[in-house]
């Protein structure tokens, strides 16, 4: 019997294929399991269909993490935190801090997930820090960490 995957399944193929298995695994898992399709000529438009509009919805929302790239690989932002007199850190700088600084600077979508520390910042000083936007989108930005000023 041959399918429309639904689904990526490892060993049988991507969403979209066109694969020919056994009839009991086609009616007693994937179809009821909605992994997929019969192959017949209505599913098979109705997938290229849906496909063509997931590929389209994908492509656009590329380019919109593209453009947030650019915006942030030349982004800014400072942080306050007490530290010492040597400009060591009382704690360390979290990706919660630089998801507020990012969100003050206009970047409300960015997630402390996406922020990435390679190894935490305990000093005060400049620090390349990295962004993971998306699939293979990922921008740098710039965080100035200086000390807390003293009210009083």
């Amino acid at each position: 019997m041959e399918v429309i995957l639904l689904r990526d399944m490892e060993n049988l193929g991507k969403v979209g294929d066109i694969v020919k298995v056994k009839d009991g695994y086609a009616r007693n898992y994937l179809i009821p399991s909605g992994i997929a399709l019969p192959a017949t000529k209505s599913n098979v438009r109705k997938v290229q269909n849906e496909l063509k509009s997931l590929k389209k919805k994908a492509e656009r929302q590329l380019q919109k993490f593209k453009e947030m790239a650019e915006k942030l690989n030349t982004t800014r932002v400072t942080i306050e935190h007490e530290a010492g007199e040597e400009g060591k850190l009382f704690g360390s700088v979290t990706t919660s801090q630089i998801e507020k600084a990012l969100h003050k600077a206009g970047f409300e979508d960015i997630e402390k997930k996406q922020i990435i520390l390679e190894k935490p910042i305990r000093e005060t000083g400049t620090y390349e820090v990295k962004i993971h936007l998306f699939k293979d989108v990922e921008a740098t930005i710039t965080v100035d960490v200086v000390p807390l000023k003293k009210q009083g």
